[in-house]
C-alpha cells in the first residue's frame, strides 16, 4: 500500500511566519522525502515525520524541487544526522545543491540590494547572510524531465522551469496527484505564480503553472499554500490561474 503524506513547518524570518509543505511518499520499499525545509529546522522536519508515525532513519531520498533556501535548507543536517538518505536533484540544479556554482538567488538578492530604498536594505542584508548560510549537500542522482519511478505506483519527473531554470514537479499519476514544489502557490486557495519577485523568468513560471493545472490530476500540493483540488474550483467556476 502507498501512500502520500503532506507535512506543515512553521518557522520564522525577520518576524514573519512562514508555513511550508514537505511530502513524503511512502510505499513498501522507500520513504522519498520532497524538500527539506529551511535552514537549522531539522528538529522540526524530524518531529512532523514522527507525527505520521515514522521515522526519519526510514527516509531513504531526499528530492529537491530546486535549490531555494527554505527547500534545501535542512538538506545537508538531514544527511548528516541520517547518512543512508540519497539526495536527488534536476541537472540544473545539481552545482548550486551541491555548491559547485553559485546561487542563482543570491545573485539575484546581491543585484536587488542596490536598488532597494534604504528602509528595506536591512531586510535585503538579512535575506543574502540567510541565502549565505545554505549548507550545500552532495547530490547522489540527478534527474531528467520525464524520468519515471516506481515510488507509490509511478512518479514521473516534471520539468517545470521559471522560478528558477532547473525547478522540477513530480507527477504520481496512480494517485492523480501532483508535487508543485514553487512551480505553483496558492493565494487565498487560488493557483499563482510562487513569490513573483523572485521568479527568474515569469514567462517559464506562467508555462509551468498551466501545464501542472492541465493535468487530469485530483490534487496539487504546493509547497505553499497545501492542497488545491482543481476539480472543485472548476465545478465552481472560481479558479484563478494568475
Amino acid at each position: 500500500m502507498s501512500k502520500i503524506l503532506v507535512l506543515q513547518i512553521t518557522a520564522g524570518f525577520e518576524g514573519m511566519e512562514q508555513t511550508i509543505h514537505p511530502v513524503l511518499l511512502q510505499d513498501e520499499d522507500v520513504l522519498v522525502l520532497v524538500d527539506c525545509g529551511f535552514v537549522g529546522s531539522l528538529p522540526l522536519l524530524e518531529a512532523a515525520i514522527r507525527d505520521k508515525g515514522l521515522s526519519p532513519e526510514q527516509v531513504t531520498h531526499i528530492v529537491l524541487t530546486h535549490h531555494d533556501h527554505d527547500h534545501m535548507g535542512a538538506a545537508a543536517a538531514f544527511k548528516a544526522a541520517w547518512p543512508q538518505v540519497k539526495v536527488l536533484a534536476s541537472r540544473e540544479e545539481e552545482p548550486i545543491i551541491a555548491g559547485i556554482a553559485k546561487s542563482l538567488r543570491l545573485i539575484q538578492a546581491e543585484q536587488m540590494q542596490a536598488l532597494l530604498p534604504p528602509e528595506q536594505k536591512a531586510f535585503g542584508q538579512a535575506f543574502m547572510s540567510l541565502l549565505n548560510r545554505v549548507e550545500p549537500v552532495a547530490v547522489d542522482e540527478t534527474l531528467a524531465a520525464n524520468q519515471s519511478f516506481d515510488w507509490c505506483g509511478g512518479c514521473r519527473i516534471m520539468a517545470t522551469p521559471g522560478h528558477t531554470p532547473g525547478h522540477i514537479s513530480l507527477w504520481l499519476p496512480e494517485h492523480k496527484t501532483v508535487i508543485a514544489g514553487d512551480a505553483m502557490a496558492l493565494e487565498e486557495g487560488r493557483p499563482v505564480i510562487a513569490n513573483p519577485q523572485f521568479t527568474l523568468d515569469m514567462a517559464e513560471a506562467e508555462a509551468s503553472m498551466h501545464k501542472l493545472l492541465a493535468l487530469p490530476v485530483q490534487t496539487i500540493i504546493c509547497y505553499h499554500g497545501g492542497l488545491y483540488r482543481p476539480a472543485e474550483h472548476r465545478d465552481t467556476g472560481s479558479r484563478r490561474d494568475s
